[in-house]
Protein backbone atom coordinates (compact mmCIF):
# COMPACT_ATOMS: atom_id res chain seq x y z
CA UNK A 1 0.00 0.00 0.00
CA UNK A 2 2.92 2.30 0.61
CA UNK A 3 4.72 1.89 -2.44
CA UNK A 4 1.05 2.28 -4.31
CA UNK A 5 0.79 5.38 -2.59
CA UNK A 6 4.51 6.85 -3.25
CA UNK A 7 3.63 5.63 -7.73
CA UNK A 8 0.39 7.23 -7.45
CA UNK A 9 1.62 10.44 -5.53
CA UNK A 10 3.89 11.11 -8.86
CA UNK A 11 1.11 13.19 -10.06
CA UNK A 12 1.02 15.29 -6.67
CA UNK A 13 3.85 17.42 -8.44
CA UNK A 14 3.19 16.71 -11.78
CA UNK A 15 -0.19 18.66 -11.72
CA UNK A 16 -0.29 21.85 -10.06
CA UNK A 17 2.69 23.14 -11.15
CA UNK A 18 2.47 26.68 -12.37
CA UNK A 19 4.55 29.55 -13.48
CA UNK A 20 4.19 33.10 -11.29
CA UNK A 21 2.88 34.83 -14.78
CA UNK A 22 0.32 32.68 -15.07
CA UNK A 23 -1.48 33.38 -11.04
CA UNK A 24 -4.44 35.50 -13.06
CA UNK A 25 -5.26 31.90 -14.82
CA UNK A 26 -8.10 29.78 -13.47
CA UNK A 27 -7.12 26.98 -11.25
CA UNK A 28 -8.30 24.39 -13.40
CA UNK A 29 -5.93 25.92 -16.40
CA UNK A 30 -3.12 26.00 -14.43
CA UNK A 31 -2.95 22.70 -13.65
CA UNK A 32 -3.68 21.06 -17.22
CA UNK A 33 -1.31 23.52 -19.24
CA UNK A 34 1.57 23.03 -16.67
CA UNK A 35 1.36 19.70 -15.67
CA UNK A 36 1.91 19.25 -19.88
CA UNK A 37 4.82 20.90 -19.60
CA UNK A 38 6.29 18.78 -16.37
CA UNK A 39 5.26 15.71 -18.25
CA UNK A 40 7.41 16.05 -21.07
CA UNK A 41 10.13 16.91 -19.40
CA UNK A 42 9.84 13.59 -17.26
CA UNK A 43 9.25 11.70 -20.46
CA UNK A 44 12.56 12.84 -22.53
CA UNK A 45 14.91 13.39 -19.64
CA UNK A 46 16.23 10.09 -19.35
CA UNK A 47 18.53 11.27 -16.10
CA UNK A 48 15.48 11.37 -14.34
CA UNK A 49 13.89 8.20 -15.46
CA UNK A 50 17.54 6.62 -14.11
CA UNK A 51 16.97 7.59 -10.72
CA UNK A 52 19.14 11.11 -10.54
CA UNK A 53 17.52 12.10 -7.33
CA UNK A 54 19.70 15.81 -7.66
CA UNK A 55 18.02 16.57 -10.93
CA UNK A 56 14.60 15.23 -10.03
CA UNK A 57 14.69 17.82 -6.25
CA UNK A 58 15.78 20.55 -8.38
CA UNK A 59 12.74 20.07 -11.19
CA UNK A 60 10.56 19.72 -8.15
CA UNK A 61 12.04 22.94 -6.24
CA UNK A 62 11.70 25.34 -9.50
CA UNK A 63 8.49 24.13 -10.90
CA UNK A 64 6.54 23.01 -7.95
CA UNK A 65 7.73 24.57 -4.52
CA UNK A 66 6.60 28.47 -5.03
CA UNK A 67 2.72 26.89 -5.96
CA UNK A 68 2.41 25.22 -2.61
CA UNK A 69 1.14 25.99 0.71
CA UNK A 70 3.11 24.29 3.11
CA UNK A 71 2.57 26.26 5.98
CA UNK A 72 -0.88 25.36 5.60
CA UNK A 73 -0.33 21.64 4.59
CA UNK A 74 2.06 21.18 7.50
CA UNK A 75 -0.67 22.96 9.36
CA UNK A 76 -3.43 20.86 8.97
CA UNK A 77 -1.48 17.61 8.98
CA UNK A 78 -0.44 18.41 13.16
CA UNK A 79 -4.06 19.71 13.05
CA UNK A 80 -5.00 20.93 17.02
CA UNK A 81 -1.41 20.69 18.49
CA UNK A 82 -0.24 22.86 15.54
CA UNK A 83 -1.72 25.83 18.53
CA UNK A 84 0.52 24.49 21.08
CA UNK A 85 3.73 24.69 19.17
CA UNK A 86 6.08 28.18 19.55
CA UNK A 87 6.70 30.50 16.31
CA UNK A 88 10.14 27.83 16.20
CA UNK A 89 8.91 24.90 16.66
CA UNK A 90 6.43 25.77 13.88
CA UNK A 91 9.08 26.46 11.06
CA UNK A 92 10.78 24.05 11.95
CA UNK A 93 7.98 21.44 11.38
CA UNK A 94 7.28 23.77 8.10
CA UNK A 95 10.85 22.75 7.04
CA UNK A 96 11.05 19.34 8.09
CA UNK A 97 8.00 18.14 6.56
CA UNK A 98 8.50 20.15 2.98
CA UNK A 99 12.31 18.57 2.88
CA UNK A 100 10.05 15.06 3.78
CA UNK A 101 7.66 15.37 0.94
CA UNK A 102 9.82 16.86 -1.48
CA UNK A 103 12.33 13.72 -0.74
CA UNK A 104 9.93 11.54 -1.10
CA UNK A 105 7.92 12.37 -4.02
CA UNK A 106 10.92 12.96 -6.36
CA UNK A 107 11.90 9.71 -5.77
CA UNK A 108 8.99 8.50 -6.86
CA UNK A 109 8.76 11.03 -10.04
CA UNK A 110 11.43 9.01 -11.46
CA UNK A 111 9.07 6.33 -11.83
CA UNK A 112 6.70 8.37 -14.03
CA UNK A 113 6.60 6.42 -17.40
CA UNK A 114 2.83 6.36 -19.36
CA UNK A 115 0.54 7.10 -17.51
CA UNK A 116 -2.04 10.07 -19.06
CA UNK A 117 -3.90 12.62 -16.72
CA UNK A 118 -7.87 13.29 -17.72
CA UNK A 119 -9.48 16.40 -16.48
CA UNK A 120 -12.84 17.08 -14.90
CA UNK A 121 -14.83 19.97 -15.50
CA UNK A 122 -14.76 22.47 -12.89
CA UNK A 123 -16.98 24.87 -12.11
CA UNK A 124 -16.16 27.93 -9.75
CA UNK A 125 -17.06 31.03 -8.91
CA UNK A 126 -14.34 35.14 -8.91
CA UNK A 127 -15.64 34.65 -5.40
CA UNK A 128 -14.61 31.65 -4.68
CA UNK A 129 -11.41 31.15 -2.43
CA UNK A 130 -11.01 27.67 -2.51
CA UNK A 131 -11.62 24.90 -5.42
CA UNK A 132 -11.08 21.06 -5.78
CA UNK A 133 -9.51 20.14 -9.26
CA UNK A 134 -10.46 16.54 -9.76
CA UNK A 135 -8.49 14.57 -12.06
CA UNK A 136 -8.13 10.99 -13.14
CA UNK A 137 -4.75 8.80 -13.72
CA UNK A 138 -5.22 6.56 -16.89
CA UNK A 139 -2.59 3.96 -17.38
CA UNK A 140 -2.92 0.78 -19.90
CA UNK A 141 -4.43 -2.56 -17.82
CA UNK A 142 -5.05 -1.14 -14.93
CA UNK A 143 -8.35 0.91 -13.49
CA UNK A 144 -8.45 4.56 -13.52
CA UNK A 145 -7.32 6.20 -10.19
CA UNK A 146 -8.79 9.65 -9.17
CA UNK A 147 -6.40 12.22 -7.77
CA UNK A 148 -8.01 15.62 -6.43
CA UNK A 149 -6.16 18.91 -6.01
CA UNK A 150 -7.44 21.40 -3.25
CA UNK A 151 -6.18 25.03 -4.04
CA UNK A 152 -6.91 28.42 -2.30
CA UNK A 153 -6.61 31.53 -3.59
CA UNK A 154 -4.20 33.96 -2.08
CA UNK A 155 -2.73 37.28 -3.23
CA UNK A 156 0.22 35.37 -4.94
CA UNK A 157 -2.19 32.97 -7.15
CA UNK A 158 -3.84 29.99 -6.33
CA UNK A 159 -1.78 27.89 -4.07
CA UNK A 160 -2.25 23.50 -3.25
CA UNK A 161 -3.22 22.95 0.22
CA UNK A 162 -4.09 19.50 0.09
CA UNK A 163 -4.09 16.43 -2.41
CA UNK A 164 -6.27 13.22 -2.17
CA UNK A 165 -5.40 10.47 -3.87
CA UNK A 166 -7.83 7.40 -4.44
CA UNK A 167 -9.76 9.01 -1.99
CA UNK A 168 -6.74 8.89 0.64
CA UNK A 169 -6.06 13.02 1.85
CA UNK A 170 -2.12 13.39 2.60
CA UNK A 171 -3.03 15.79 4.75
CA UNK A 172 -5.34 13.20 6.35
CA UNK A 173 -2.87 10.43 6.08
CA UNK A 174 -0.47 12.28 7.69
CA UNK A 175 -2.35 13.66 10.59
CA UNK A 176 -2.52 10.13 11.71
CA UNK A 177 1.01 9.66 12.51
CA UNK A 178 1.43 13.37 13.63
CA UNK A 179 -0.65 12.73 16.55
CA UNK A 180 1.26 9.65 17.58
CA UNK A 181 4.43 11.07 17.65
CA UNK A 182 3.61 14.33 19.48
CA UNK A 183 1.94 12.26 22.10
CA UNK A 184 4.82 10.17 22.18
CA UNK A 185 7.26 12.97 22.25
CA UNK A 186 5.49 16.57 22.01
CA UNK A 187 5.77 18.56 18.97
CA UNK A 188 10.16 18.47 19.48
CA UNK A 189 9.33 14.83 19.21
CA UNK A 190 7.58 15.19 16.15
CA UNK A 191 10.23 17.40 15.24
CA UNK A 192 12.87 14.71 15.68
CA UNK A 193 11.06 12.26 13.73
CA UNK A 194 10.65 13.98 10.86
CA UNK A 195 14.45 15.13 10.70
CA UNK A 196 15.41 11.60 11.26
CA UNK A 197 12.94 10.38 8.19
CA UNK A 198 14.68 12.62 5.97
CA UNK A 199 17.84 11.34 6.77
CA UNK A 200 16.74 8.11 5.56
CA UNK A 201 15.28 9.22 2.81
CA UNK A 202 18.97 11.01 2.20
CA UNK A 203 20.92 7.85 2.76
CA UNK A 204 18.06 5.43 0.60
CA UNK A 205 19.06 7.94 -2.54
CA UNK A 206 22.62 8.05 -2.07
CA UNK A 207 22.70 4.51 -2.42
Amino acid sequence: MKRFFLLLSTLFFLAPAVHAADTGKAPDALVREVSDDVLTIVRKDRSIQSGDARKVVNLVEDKVLPHFNFRRITMLAVGKDWRSATPEQQDKLVDAFRTLLVRTYSNALTQYRDQTIQYKPLKFAETDSSVRVQTEVRQAGSQPIGIDYSLEKTPDGWKVFDVVVAGVSLVTNYRGSFAREIQLGGIDGLIRSLEQKNREVDVASAR
